[in-house]
């Protein structure tokens, strides 16, 4: 923990803050401005505390924070539209977070190198070598070897941050090295920003610039709440950090092997919608529905369908896809793991053993062909072994969708060519006559519910006869 004047500050800050501002409003506005240094100003001897706990953690936190340079440019990743680089090879930031040398940053900032320059505050440069990357995280762990001790700072505990509270960023934006700038927590718990696979970020309006990646988000104790990583490049005051509490479930494992080890189920999911909700007699939307079960994975070992909602992993509920691939990624693989799902209206428990995650497969071309059409607004022909084998798909059975009609049924239900279907309201399409049959009983005004396989992975969609 780190002891300085800080700490017994920020009771008294929280306390005296309100009526600091308030009376320095009210004074302005009753007295107008005022000439010289108005030191006996009410609020000025709190606004004074609050300029000292600023300039003690600035004092305390910037000998740790330090420049990463690489001899090449950082690889570009996914999320390049969200996030500002700076036009030089890197300028990218780190921190040292043990006496060992041992230094948290963005992955992003590393890139491909196994080879870097760390340059602290005091000028002194080491040579650093990347002892880890986690891609689907965004975090990396750079190593360096000093005679003399390091400055360090504390990893916090982010789980206690609320929105609204006061952060201060720390790095090397523009080149700028040890630059700090204040602002508060603006929203917890951001998912879906495309930026890493797993995503919980700490949103801030503390000014986060290029260079900044990898760099801390400290609170006022000057612990690390979080790593800055991403800011949205066509808005102002919107930067995201990963929160320390998923930095200490990583950088253990990647210090110890360079990489992270994560739980597999084996399943395609996507979110449960108010249409799907309506489909599978749900009050709400709640849960993640399954759409896909891999042959001879976890899921499917363990008895799970195409249909059924997961609504806990242990004791953690889940409401998003991204929720439940964190729950599953964050638990040990070959450990039971207790799933609550709901079946045709009825809550089950399952137990399932986790395996280790493993690289998603190559997404596959869809193969244009032509048939009689259907009701749906769409034509299709039989899966043939070939033709599966051309879409990489380990079976054969189901119908193959070779044309959509404009404004159609299939169309305004997001149907498209190369998608493979294979039920129809949860009764199976083995080949073109099961799913002629099942159209002829269709009523579109009620809804239509398929699932198929799209580039290797399952999804469930709902045909509404409503057109927008």
């Amino acid at each position: 923990m780190l002891v300085s004047p800080v700490q017994p500050r920020t009771a008294r800050l929280r306390r005296t803050l309100g009526l600091v501002v308030f009376s320095v409003v009210w004074v302005l506005a009753v007295s107008g401005p005022m000439p010289g240094y108005a030191k006996d100003m009410p609020g000025m001897k709190a606004l004074i505390d609050l300029q000292d706990v600023f300039v003690d953690l600035a004092e305390h936190v910037k000998p740790a924070v330090v420049n990463i340079s690489t001899s090449g440019a950082p690889t570009p990743s996914r999320s390049d539209r969200f996030r500002q680089r700076p036009d030089s090879p890197s300028s990218g930031s780190g921190v040292i977070i043990d006496k060992d040398g041992y230094i948290v940053t963005n992955n992003h900032v590393v890139g491909d190198a196994t080879d870097v320059e760390v340059r602290l505050l005091d000028k002194r440069k080491f040579p650093g070598k990347v002892v880890g990357r986690d891609p689907d995280t965004d975090l990396a762990v750079v190593k360096i070897t000093s005679k003399i001790p390091l400055p360090t700072v504390p990893l916090g505990d982010s789980s206690q941050v609320k929105v609204g509270q006061w952060v201060v960023a720390v790095g090397n934006p523009f080149g700028l090295e040890s630059t700090l700038t204040v602002g508060v927590v603006s929203a917890l718990k951001r998912e879906n920003v495309n930026l890493s696979r797993y995503e919980d970020f700490i949103q801030t309006d503390a000014s986060i610039n290029p260079g900044n990646s990898g760099g801390p988000l400290f609170n006022i104790r000057g612990e690390i709440i979080g790593i800055n990583t991403a800011i949205i490049n066509f808005a102002q005051g919107i930067g995201f950090a990963i929160p320390s509490n998923m930095v200490q479930d990583v950088v253990p494992q990647l210090i110890a092997k360079g990489k992270v080890s994560r739980g597999w189920l084996g399943v395609g999911i996507q979110p449960v919608t108010e249409d799907l909700a309506s489909q599978f007699k749900l009050e709400r939307e709640e849960g993640v529905l399954v759409n896909e079960v891999f042959e001879g994975e976890p899921a499917q070992k363990a008895g799970i369908q195409p249909g059924d909602i997961i609504l806990m992993v242990d004791h953690t509920a889940v409401d998003t896809p991204s929720g439940l691939a964190k729950a599953v990624a964050g638990l040990t693989p070959g450990k039971p793991t207790t799933l609550k799902i709901l079946r045709n209206g009825e809550q089950r428990q399952l137990s399932v053993v986790l395996t280790e995650r493993k690289d998603e497969s190559e997404a596959a071309e869809a193969v244009p062909a032509k048939s009689p059409e259907s009701v749906l607004g769409l034509n299709i022909q039989d899966l043939t072994k070939e033709i599966a084998d051309r879409l990489k798909l380990k079976e054969t059975k189901g119908v193959l969708v070779t044309k959509v009609e404009p404004d159609s049924l299939a169309d305004r239900g997001g149907l498209k060519e190369g998608d493979v279907i294979k039920e129809i309201n949860r009764h199976a399409i083995e080949n073109a006559e099961d799913f002629r049959k099942a159209s002829e009983a269709l009523k579109p005004e009620e809804g239509v519910l398929v699932r198929l396989i799209r580039e290797q992975r399952g999804l469930f969609v709902v045909l509404n006869d409503k057109p927008e």
